[in-house]
């Protein structure tokens, strides 16, 4: 009878410092393995302490309790099958991102990175040692090779594991989210597979982390590059998959392929899961947001619905004499039918009184953007009252054209805990309130159906702070200015790139100008979801105060 392997892929979701909570998952997800006679149980790459960890790892008595807490997991564990789990491993001095195989009562193997990746949110190269590339460990009948994450994306981890006597390549992952990320990845380690001929696993974890989204769907390759088993995307997953000796060598059989999201519903679902592990991880229970009337607040009460729970969410209209009737009617129509708590509080009161106080020092002076940022940040006082009152945390609403080019108002509407659209430019805003009133799935807690009004969706934007205002009256129509900002954002084009492909040198200067400028304001903003690799904060770091611009 031909050798078989079971390994249970343990695709799970911890929490940064948790080390005690993550330990007792990881011995959930050993138990279960073991109740399904598996010979080994794989969890993600840092799994001990959560990922990432930043600068927390430099504290020693943090590595000493990451540490201590895989060397209870060995002794624990001893009478089943192995354990796979990562952890920071700290040795002669040196700090290591590692791998623990642990069997037998203790750790019976520590594989350790090689390739520190320093690109976008990560730093690693600042925190950790590279270690020389390993060769393979032992269970069972089987000999495995184990890149960690980022040894995978290179040839030479995996190819001296097979040249070393691996059979079958477990990749541990921390990989975060970015849109279309599933294909890049499966693509890498197709040719993993192609060079080594050996069977692969990637394993990665799930979760939301600060401004990160860790997005699960691993998956295992056969050589050849099919695909043997699909595990789902932002979902906690446990599966069982079994390795047969064959005259070719090891493969995996044939399992569940899990249906895998298209972009429209992966940044929703992206943007779902960060806010409810953002809050839950963070101690808070309910949210606010203010309510206008406008799309960008409707979605993110959607996106709080969904997340928490309706009845979790408190929706305020705060409205002035610049309030529409449609935005009146909207706001509360968009919270009634989402089943969330709404309040009306007008600031006309307040805005009087503060417009009192100032009237000698303004005396002569004509009305203009101050007093509209004075409107933005009383909401934003009283906003903040009702979060300490209540205990809810505060939501911003601006999407990423916004942020890009400062149309927000700095302790105004920026004021709050948490954006989940930030990183979503204001026509995909659009896109994304249709695509969640013509869909609802199982992981969402909010209501079926059209939600977001119809009317929310089609009315030309605006801020509402002055007579007949719209948001064009300030920038380019929203298609153009989000082009212009895909470029000098995303891809980092040149203004004559830009204008080659037919915009205007005037509004593309202009738009750059807005983005330096408004660097101060990004970097006092809140975090939110990362669905792009060129999302605002660990992926684009640009200096505050900056002279420079592309001119010739």
């Amino acid at each position: 009878m031909a050798n078989r392997f079971r390994l249970t892929l343990a695709q799970l979701n911890p929490t940064v410092g948790a080390i005690a909570a993550n330990a007792d998952a990881a011995r959930e997800a050993w138990a279960a393995g073991k109740a399904a006679d598996a010979d080994m149980v794989a969890l993600p790459e840092m799994f001990i302490t959560g990922y990432q960890v930043q600068d927390l790892v430099q504290r020693p008595r943090f590595i000493e309790d990451a540490q201590n807490a895989v060397e209870a997991l060995a002794r624990d564990l001893a009478d089943g099958p192995a354990l796979g789990v990562g952890g920071p491993w700290f040795d002669a001095g040196r700090l290591y991102n590692a791998y623990f195989i642990l069997k037998g009562g203790k750790i019976a193997t520590r594989v350790l990175k090689h390739h520190l990746p320093n690109v976008s949110v990560f730093d690693e190269k600042r925190l950790y040692s590279p270690a020389e590339v390993s060769g393979p460990y032992v269970v069972g009948p089987l000999r495995i090779g184990s890149p960690i994450c980022e040894d995978a994306w290179f040839h030479d981890v995996a190819e001296t594991h097979a040249e070393t006597g691996a059979e079958i390549l477990l990749v541990p992952n921390g990989s975060p989210y970015y849109r279309e990320k599933l294909a890049v990845r499966q693509n890498i380690m197709v040719s993993r597979v192609v060079e080594t001929g050996l069977p692969l696993v990637y394993l990665n974890m799930v979760g939301g982390q600060d401004d990160q989204v860790f997005d699960g769907a691993s998956f295992v390759l056969n050589p050849g590059g099919k695909l043997a088993v699909q595990m789902p995307a932002f979902e906690t997953a446990i599966t069982h998959v079994d390795f047969v000796e064959t005259p070719d060598g090891w493969r995996a059989e044939q399992g569940d392929l899990a249906k895998q999201p298209d972009t429209w519903e992966a940044d929703y679902h992206a943007m779902v899961l960060s806010l409810r592990d953002y809050l839950g991880k963070s101690g808070f229970k309910r949210v606010l947001l203010g309510m206008s009337g406008g799309i960008d607040s409707a979605i993110v009460a959607t996106i709080a619905a969904d997340a928490i729970g309706p009845q979790n969410v408190r929706c305020v209209m705060l409205p002035s004499e610049y309030t529409s009737a449609d935005s009146l009617e909207d706001a509360k129509e968009c919270a009634t039918r989402l089943g969330c708590h709404y309040d009306f509080v007008p600031i006309s009161q307040g805005r009087d009184a503060i417009t009192d106080t100032l009237a000698p020092l303004f005396e002569g002076r004509k009305p203009d953007l101050t007093e509209e940022n004075i409107q933005s940040r009383l909401r934003g006082v009283l906003l903040m009252a009702l979060s300490n009152k209540f205990g809810e945390m505060l939501l911003t609403t601006g999407n990423k054209s916004e942020v890009a080019v400062g149309y927000s108002t700095i302790y105004g509407d920026m004021a709050g805990g948490y954006n989940p659209i930030k990183d979503l430019y204001k026509t995909r805003v659009f896109e994304t309130c249709r695509w969640r009133n013509a869909n609802h799935r199982d992981w969402m807690m909010g209501k079926a159906g059209e939600v977001i009004p119809t009317r929310i969706i089609d009315k030309p934007p605006s801020a509402e702070l002055r007579p007949d205002q719209r948001d064009d009256d300030s920038l380019p129509p929203y298609p153009v200015l989000d082009a212009i900002l895909e470029g000098l954002v995303d891809n980092d084009v040149s203004i004559d790139e830009l204008v080659a492909a037919g915009f205007d040198r005037a509004v593309v200067e202009k738009v750059e100008g807005l983005i330096y400028l408004s660097e101060y304001k990004r970097f006092q903003a809140a975090p939110g979801t990362r669905l792009t690799r060129r999302a605002f904060w660990l992926d684009r770091r640009y200096p505050i105060v900056n002279r420079w611009r592309d001119r010739r």
